[in-house]
């Protein structure tokens, strides 16, 4: 067994250990298994809140999106920020109506709101078919990290199958309680490994950041800038708008916001996190050096630029570190990922489905679901082919569609009606799916448009028709409106 793979297993091991410990001295009640209890204070909170971004994403897809696209692995940076200021005034509410109504999901949440199991469900729907990828995105890069941190000892389709196990184990046992207690050690990891490496390869390679940038557009003029068609400004400025809007409707990241002790939390953390964010330009700056010094990379396998370069610049020991810092970035969020999916599934389909299904029964049921929804995941990781920034866009274009429905619920009189969320979500989420399903664009759907408009983010278009088929609907169907109608009838 060589280095690096002991240090990975290692660390895996330390992982199912800690998950498994911290269910002791609790009970796991549904409240405590999907929300532990909302007693996590600031600290805990703020990591799971920072999860978001630092998982296999950061390795894989920021560095290899640097290396294979240039300038639009921007947007990465970018949207975190936004998305982080936003939380500063719609996080609290929230929270406030969560603690409440004792809520335990993001699906309760649009349930109890809008007063309608119905549209529970279909939050639900849409939840888990877009966290389905989100989970793939989590085991498609624990795969890849594995398979090459380890020289190739252990392939990538085992690697994905040992990291579901343990995920699954560790999860059902603890829930959320196992979630935190790996944030702890996965933020201090990934964050000594991302500043170094991004500090190191550029100094190493090129003897300055200046240097790395003027040698890239030497050999690959334009690169560094936008493309005039294609992955353009603006596609940049909707791709932006779409994952800001889009980052707390993840309903993983909606039920964390569950789990904190104090509302003022999520204010204190929004000032911090945007500089959090700013990790984020180490890992930019793995992939722009490896453009040069590990060239060649295409397709999917530009999201293994920064091992590339990293193999062929450190001992194994090392690099071993780094894959094990990778797996906590797959296992982590995969661990919330799952936890949610099961939840929503158990608590907000089945549930309003069976009535009288007492809480015992349920929390049962989402811990029975996690390895079925594990396997489902995993089937789809050894699939598809898809990028990992691909895979991620996928999923945001599917869960922003809630937010128009969230903002409304959130104002003291509500302009949105139940059929008008309802028409917004399902048209919204329709438009994503024909447009992925047909590989056609926005322009497709809406032919009098000029063909710029082809650049726009097919999620944020999607948000648009949206809000207009909620506007129209809530219009048609608010109570005086109907009164009105009848009347003239």
């Amino acid at each position: 067994m060589n280095s690096a793979l002991l240090i990975i297993g290692l660390v895996t091991a330390t992982a199912l250990g800690l998950g498994l410990a911290a269910r002791r001295g609790v009970k796991m009640t549904l409240e405590q298994w999907t929300v532990a209890g909302r007693g996590f204070g600031g600290g805990l909170v703020f990591l799971l809140q920072a999860g978001e971004i630092y998982t296999t994403f950061t390795f894989l897809g920021g560095s290899g999106y640097a290396y294979g696209k240039g300038a639009p692995a921007y947007y990465i940076l970018a949207y975190g920020s936004l998305a982080y200021i936003l939380s500063y005034w719609l996080l609290p509410p929230i929270w406030r109506y969560a603690k409440q109504e004792r809520l335990v999901s993001q699906s309760h949440f649009f349930a109890r709101k809008y007063d309608s199991p119905g549209l529970g469900i279909l939050v639900a729907i849409v939840g888990v078919v877009a966290l389905v990828p989100y989970l793939v995105l989590q085991f498609k890069g624990l795969g890849i990290i594995v398979s090459v941190a380890s020289y190739g000892s252990i392939s990538s389709s085992a690697a994905v199958w040992i990291g579901a196990a343990t995920v699954t184990v560790y999860v059902m046992s603890s829930g959320m309680h196992g979630v935190a207690w790996n944030a702890v050690v996965k933020d201090i990891l990934i964050l000594a490994v991302v500043v170094f490496l991004g500090i190191y390869l550029p100094m190493h390679y090129y003897g300055g950041y200046g240097s790395m940038f003027h040698a890239i557009d030497a050999a690959k003029p334009g690169f560094l800038t936008f493309k005039p068609t294609g992955q353009s400004v603006l596609w940049f400025q909707s791709t932006v708008a779409l994952t800001a809007l889009g980052f707390f409707m993840w309903p993983h990241a909606f039920s964390a916001v569950f789990t904190a002790r104090q509302e003022r939390t999520f204010r204190r953390n929004a000032m911090l996190l945007p500089l959090y964010q700013l990790i984020l330009l180490f890992v930019f700056f793995c992939g722009f050096a490896a453009i040069l010094k590990a060239p060649g990379l295409t397709g999917g396998n530009i999201d293994l630029s920064l091992f590339k370069l990293s193999i062929q610049t450190f001992d194994p020991s090392f690099i071993g570190v780094i894959g094990a810092a990778g797996v906590l970035t797959a296992l982590v969020p995969g661990s919330i990922i799952l936890v949610s999916a099961a939840t929503l599934v158990a608590n907000d389909v089945l549930r309003p489905l069976t009535p009288g299904l007492a809480d015992e029964k349920v929390t049962l049921a989402a811990r029975g679901l996690v390895p079925v929804i594990a396997l489902v995941a995993v089937y789809f990781t050894l699939r598809g082919g898809e990028t990992i920034v691909a895979l991620l866009l996928m999923g945001y274009a599917f869960v922003t569609q809630l937010f128009p429905a969230v903002v409304c619920a959130l104002m003291a009189r509500n302009p949105m009606t139940r059929p008008g969320a309802v028409a917004g979500i399902l048209v919204g989420v329709a438009a994503v799916a024909y447009v992925t399903l047909t590989h056609s664009t926005f322009v497709s759907l809406l032919p009098f448009l000029p063909a710029k408009a082809g650049e726009i983010n097919i999620g944020f278009a999607a948000l648009i028709l949206n809000v207009v088929a909620a506007t129209v609907v809530s219009l048609a169907t608010r109570p005086s409106a109907v009164t009105a109608a009848s009347r003239l009838g």
